[in-house]
Order: structure tokens, then C-alpha cells, then sequence
């Protein structure tokens, strides 16, 4: 392995791995050399950190970083690739999993529907048995099941409630017991539940929570103008 020690009169170019410096004497570092020089694990997961708000970088065998580029490229590695089901934790050996896998892993029955939890704006992905879906990148990703022609009664203040949908949010809670959610700086909501399914059996929701629901679970909303 080449390094600064090994080519006097070169400038040393700076990089981190797992909060550790090293000198490079290269302009380039491949994935290789950054493993070794960090002693990293084979089969553990090598990312370069990126600025918000983009996602750090998947480093695969092969890539090489420059490091001439304005500041420190800053590595690390994680051991494990880790997936949540109905917020049940799951391990997973490989980059990519099918919905077949996450099904037999998980244990979900065949008739339930699986969708992949994205962050808001962005709608929840459906997962089919042979579509693939990626671990490696740096966030967890959480699934959930939905039984085909799921129904439940939900009790709002008192007044039972249709509800066709797994989960419910905080703003729909709102609406449902009051017709709508004001935007108003002045307007106060409050949100609390019990008799919640096993992810989420009782609590308070902040304003832009989302919990699982059951049929029969009970929601207590309140409503306060302080203008």
C-alpha cells in the first residue's frame, strides 16, 4: 500500500476513517486502500460522508475518492444492514432484498400487502414479491403491512369513525374530529390515543406523527383558539 511515507516530497492530502486521520500521498484512494488503512471488516459497509442534503455515497470495490477536492474526505463503516417491519428490526446480509425475502424474514402472510415507509412529500412505495429494494443506503428503511381490504372503526372523541387505511396521521385525526386543521399560529391541537395495535398501543401524536391503527383504537383530540 502506497502512502505518504513511501513518496518523500509529495504533498500529504488528509482523509478520515471512522473518525481516525491518515496521510495519502495520491491525488486518489480506492475503496481497497481506504479499508485497509482504516482496518475495516469485509462484509462491513464503507459510505464517504456527504453535505446535507445529499445522501452519503455507497463506496463499492473498485471506486476511487479524490482527495485534492476542498476539505477532508471524511469515510466510515457500518457492520450491519438493518430493515424495520411494522417497526420490528430486522438483520439482512446483502445490499438489495425482494419483497419475497421481507415477506419470508418478516414472516407477513401472503395476502398482505407491503409498502416501503418513505419520508413525506413522497408517497409509500408498494413492494411486490420480486421487486428489489436497497439497504445500503444510509437511513433505515421501514416497511409496514396492509391487509387486502383493510377496515376499521375508530373512536374520535367519543364518535366512532370509518377508517380504510393502516395508519392514520395527526392532521387526519384533526380533520376527522373537527372537519379540518387549521394553519393558524393561534390554533392549538393536542392528540392523544389508547388501544393502539402492538406498535403503537398508546401515546401522544406531535403534529407530524403517524401511528398504526386497529380497529376500535380511541383518539382524544382537543382543539384551543389562544388568539
Amino acid at each position: 500500500m502506497q502512502n505518504v511515507n513511501e513518496n518523500a516530497g509529495k504533498p500529504a492530502l488528509k482523509l478520515t476513517v471512522n473518525q481516525k486521520s491518515y496521510d495519502w500521498s495520491e491525488q486518489y484512494i480506492t475503496a481497497e486502500q481506504t479499508r485497509e488503512i482504516g482496518h475495516i471488516k469485509d462484509g462491513d459497509r464503507l459510505y464517504l460522508r456527504v453535505a446535507e442534503p445529499w445522501l452519503d455515497e455507497l463506496i463499492l470495490p473498485g471506486t476511487k475518492t479524490n482527495l485534492a477536492r476542498p476539505g477532508i474526505e471524511e469515510f466510515y463503516s457500518t457492520e450491519k444492514l438493518v430493515f424495520t417491519v411494522n417497526g420490528k428490526s430486522f438483520e439482512w446480509p446483502e445490499q438489495l432484498i425482494t419483497g419475497k425475502q421481507i415477506r419470508k424474514v418478516a414472516g407477513i402472510d401472503a395476502d398482505d400487502l407491503i409498502y416501503l415507509d418513505n419520508e413525506k412529500p413522497y408517497k409509500d412505495n408498494l413492494i411486490e414479491d420480486n421487486e428489489e429494494v436497497d439497504l445500503a443506503r444510509p437511513t433505515i428503511e421501514h416497511f409496514y403491512t396492509v391487509e387486502v381490504g383493510f377496515e376499521a372503526t375508530i373512536i374520535i372523541n367519543g364518535q366512532p369513525k370509518k377508517w380504510d387505511k393502516p395508519r392514520i396521521s395527526f392532521k387526519e385525526v384533526i380533520e376527522l374530529a373537527y372537519g379540518a386543521c387549521s394553519e393558524s399560529e393561534t390554533m392549538v391541537y393536542t392528540v392523544a390515543y389508547e388501544d393502539g395495535p402492538k406498535q403503537n398501543p398508546e401515546g401522544s401524536m406531535l403534529r407530524d406523527a403517524v401511528v398504526f391503527v386497529k380497529n376500535k383504537m380511541i383518539f382524544h383530540a382537543t382543539a384551543t383558539d389562544k388568539s
